[in-house]
């Protein structure tokens, strides 16, 4: 696995920064257009602190409160979101690990060779957004108009092993720790499940 990385596959939409490189494991944070409040999306641009760890845990703990429509926590939703996933298993990515939160996921994959990993989240969030629409029906509006997903992801390349197996345990257990379940086997949208 090693440390080793190159500067020139960093790349930057104008908020987060990202590592684009093949045959590396990445571990892909993305979430719902409305998981977060207003009120703590406009504290989080406000902080212009360095201190990238402390904002990513402050917004892991907003995304496990619970907030927005939860759409995911619909078990249709769910799977779909997972055989999205799974469809392109072992040809763009090997898939790892996942879980799907209420109002986020998690995903560990490590990327094939000549695949971009921004290609790759841009058709899950395409066509999960399509899907999610048709499955939830006319009815359903999502509270920021025309937006299922938020258009930033979080991505952190995997270092070393020990830094592989810390992210599959904390992929595991979100849903212990967002208090959904008591052990990470009893919640049925991640790779532990299955």
């Amino acid at each position: 696995m090693g440390q080793e990385f190159e500067n020139n596959l960093w790349r930057n939409r104008g908020y987060l920064p990202h590592y684009d490189a093949t045959s590396k494991y990445q571990m892909i944070t993305y979430r719902l257009a409305d998981s977060l409040p207003q009120k703590v999306l406009h504290k989080l641009k406000e902080d212009t602190s360095e201190d990238n760890l402390e904002r990513r845990k402050s917004i892991e703990e907003y995304l496990d409160r619970g907030y927005g429509s939860c759409i995911l926590s619909n078990p249709e939703v769910a799977q779909l979101v997972i055989e999205n996933w799974y469809f392109f298993h072992y040809k763009r990515y090997d898939l790892v690990s996942y879980v799907v939160m209420p109002n986020h996921v998690h995903i560990l994959i490590k990327i094939f060779k000549n695949q971009k990993l921004s290609e790759i989240i841009h058709s899950w969030k395409s066509y999960t957004a399509n899907q999610i629409r048709e499955t939830l029906g006319a009815g359903w509006q999502p509270a920021i108009p025309g937006t299922v997903w938020q258009k930033e992801y979080w991505d952190r390349f995997i270092r070393d092993e020990n830094h592989l197996n810390k992210a599959i345990s904390y992929i595991l257990n979100n849903p212990v720790k967002a208090g959904l379940v008591a052990k990470p086997e009893d919640w049925p949208w991640s790779s532990v499940s299955t």
